[in-house]
């Protein structure tokens, strides 16, 4: 079974709740309402869509701090992912010193971002720009903060593992940034009973007054606001194209779901990526519509991985007819991940 960190006492009347360790230890941190749940959790998988100011990083920062107190294995390792390792430092290194150093007998390392227990335990921050620097080391715990702004492969290939041995926990919070990973996770979660689901939105809470609400609504667009107060995973993302198009046709019933023929021929659309990802959209022309009926993302590998993608739908009976691609293709050298020299 997964260690997961001991649950939130609350106290009667209008003494503060405060997060309870051990019987001789308590972190003077108050939990709010919303958050109480995620505290009280048992299951392994977390994720949680919160708007801006809701308070996430706290929480997330006391639930590795009481992990790695009651967890019962050897030298606990808890860790806190946030996208740039600056940012962790910006955003969360004085919440952890602030609420971990009311532990006696703790040490905090500043130039390393950590935080030991005298009992063997550990909380560190880390920044997922650097992934490789993650390899190797063994996780009871970790949250990956404003996930939707981390390279996908960050969790299958490194995060994830770090977890196996020790049947760690993983929570994922943050803002939404369009239908990327992100959104993709959380809409897993919420159809699987295995995972822990909330979602916060401004207008739901009551945290921020109504005021600074109408402020902020004033000051942003209609998507911005929807998508940074609202968590709405459907707002066009400032700078795309065809954002608001998309959440019109949607909001008017002209996206659905198509099947594929397997009488018609499939055809591909590339953008290849080198310092970004690469997306290729999966179509048929079906009489005088065009269905797309598949999408696939990644970044950092080569092209011999995404013919494989092409192989595997092959093998479940697609036939390939044109494969569309950019006009600088012959610019960019995906075999190796990366734009070729001119000879």
């Amino acid at each position: 079974m997964a260690q997961r960190p001991g649950r939130t006492n609350s106290r009667a009347g209008n003494q503060e709740t405060k997060l309870q360790t051990k019987p001789d230890i308590v972190i003077p941190y108050s939990p709010r309402p919303q958050f109480v749940a995620f505290h009280n959790r048992s299951e392994r998988f977390a994720i949680g869509v919160a708007h801006r100011r809701a308070g996430k990083t706290v929480a997330c920062i006391n639930d590795l701090i009481r992990g790695a107190l009651t967890c019962k294995r050897r030298n606990p390792r808890f860790a806190y992912l946030a996208p740039l390792h600056k940012q962790a430092k910006s955003v969360a290194w004085d919440y952890l010193k602030h609420y971990a150093l009311a532990v006696p007998g703790t040490r905090a390392h500043e130039s390393e971002l950590r935080v030991d227990f005298p009992h063997g335990g550990q909380v560190r921050l880390h920044g997922a720009d650097n992934p490789d620097a993650l390899r190797g080391i063994y996780l009871d715990g970790v949250v990956l903060d404003e996930y939707a702004q981390m390279r996908p492969q960050v969790w299958p290939e490194v995060i994830r593992p770090a977890l196996a041995d020790r049947l760690g926990w993983a929570a994922f919070i943050g803002s939404p940034m369009g239908r990327n990973a992100f959104c993709h996770l959380y809409e897993a979660a919420t159809a699987d009973p295995a995972w822990f689901v909330f979602r916060l939105k401004a207008s739901e809470t009551g945290l921020i007054p109504a005021g600074e609400l109408e402020a902020a609504r004033a000051a942003m667009s209609a998507d911005q606001y929807a998508q940074e107060f609202e968590t709405s995973f459907d707002a066009a993302v400032t700078g795309s194209y065809y954002g608001s198009l998309m959440q019109q046709a949607e909001g008017e019933g002209r996206i659905a779901s198509v099947p594929w023929d397997p009488a018609a021929e499939v055809h591909t659309a590339w953008d290849l990526g080198v310092g970004d990802s690469t997306a290729i959209w999966f179509f048929q022309q079906i009489g005088l519509e065009i269905h797309l009926i598949d999408y696939h993302e990644n970044s950092g590998v080569g092209l011999s991985y995404y013919v494989g993608e092409l192989e595997a739908r092959r093998g479940r009976g697609w036939v390939f007819g044109e494969h569309i691609l950019p006009h600088d293709a012959k610019a960019r050298e995906l075999s190796t991940a990366r734009r070729a020299s001119r000879r």
